[in-house]
């Protein structure tokens, strides 16, 4: 009978693109095994780092998997961890916790692990910390609200000096005239802050105001 742990460790993968994705100061991917028979996990150097041990520190077990997973994800990556400890395929994007305390986000696969004669004896896959590609997505997020929320507060301005009314009447228009024509707030303001650039406008100038804001759709006969 072929030994299960060397004829799995051969089916290397997995293994492969952890080590070609892995690099630098702060390893970025690396691989992992799941043995059914005996319940054992295996880790690369690079997922014990990951998680804060230097290599061979610690024994992975499910116990300490689910420890490291943020509290938010903890239950839905035990359903996760459930279909594993059985061979089953998977992939999650999740966050786990350091032993410094450090949050990470990984994306982490799994696929079936075989051995020589094809009988499936666990699963093995790859972590790639995808932290820095989350943290600048969230950083242009946060940018584009602090920017649409300015152009919003520019618009209501104008409407309020204009109008003599208060922030909420006056997001109340910007609101009223997004539902009208079926586009976000932020680009009706945009709109029309530049329209009134455009005709530079007084905030007095009511009468133009209305023009731009509730333009009177032309009839034709």
């Amino acid at each position: 009978m072929p030994d299960a742990l060397a004829d799995a460790d051969n089916a290397s993968e997995h293994w492969e693109v952890a080590a070609v994705l892995a690099g630098g100061d702060s390893p970025k991917a690396g691989g992992f095994k799941f043995f059914v028979a005996d319940q054992r996990w295996v880790w690369s150097d690079e997922v014990a780092r990951m998680h804060g041990y230097e290599p061979g520190q610690v024994e992975p077990t499910t116990e300490l998997l689910l420890s490291h997973k943020h509290p938010d994800d903890r239950a839905r990556v035990a359903e996760i961890l459930d279909r594993v400890r059985s061979g089953g395929l998977f992939s999650s994007r999740h966050r786990i916790v350091d032993v410094a305390g450090k949050t990470h986000w990984m994306v982490v696969v799994g696929d079936h692990m075989t051995d020589e004669s094809g009988v499936a004896v666990g699963t093995q896959g790859y972590y790639v910390d995808v932290t820095d590609t989350m943290q600048a997505d969230l950083t242009s997020e946060i940018k584009e609200v602090v920017k649409s929320r300015a152009t919003i507060e520019q618009a209501k301005g104008i409407l309020m000096a204009a109008y003599g009314i208060d922030a909420d009447r006056a997001f109340d228009i910007l609101t009223w005239r997004s539902q009208m024509t079926h586009v976000k707030v932020k680009t009706v303001a945009g709109q029309f802050l530049e329209a009134v650039m455009r005709e530079g406008l007084s905030p007095e100038s009511v009468s133009t105001i209305d023009r731009l804001l509730l333009p009177t759709d032309k009839v034709t006969t």
